[in-house]
């Protein structure tokens, strides 16, 4: 037992008469090695770029609510007459008429 984990520890399996065994396993758990650090990293990619549109959807969504209450202040009647007295008119004081248009042969 002591002798086989010197032997490793020196090396000695890997140039011994059978060491291309030991090669492609080595290779074999190297290429997985990195095959699951590049999963990792574009794992974390992904992460991040979630977080990052997340946070644009919350401030697309900010905006689109302040625009929203700056359109239904804008739409109020009183707001509107406040900017047509500003202009010089007001609101009309005799209610509007149907007008009716007869078909004409």
């Amino acid at each position: 037992m002591k002798k086989n984990i010197y032997n490793i520890l020196k090396g000695t399996f890997l140039v011994s008469d059978d060491s291309f065994r030991n090669w492609r396993f080595i290779i074999f758990i190297s290429g997985l090695a990195i095959i699951m650090i590049a999963s990792s990293h574009s794992a974390d990619k992904k992460v991040y770029e979630i977080a990052r549109l997340k946070n644009e959807v919350k401030e697309m969504r900010s905006a689109f609510v302040d625009g929203r209450s700056k359109l239904m202040r804008l739409k109020m009647e009183s707001h509107v007459i406040a900017v047509m007295k500003e202009k010089g008119l007001a609101p009309s004081v005799i209610p509007p008429k149907k007008i009716k248009v007869k078909k004409q042969n």
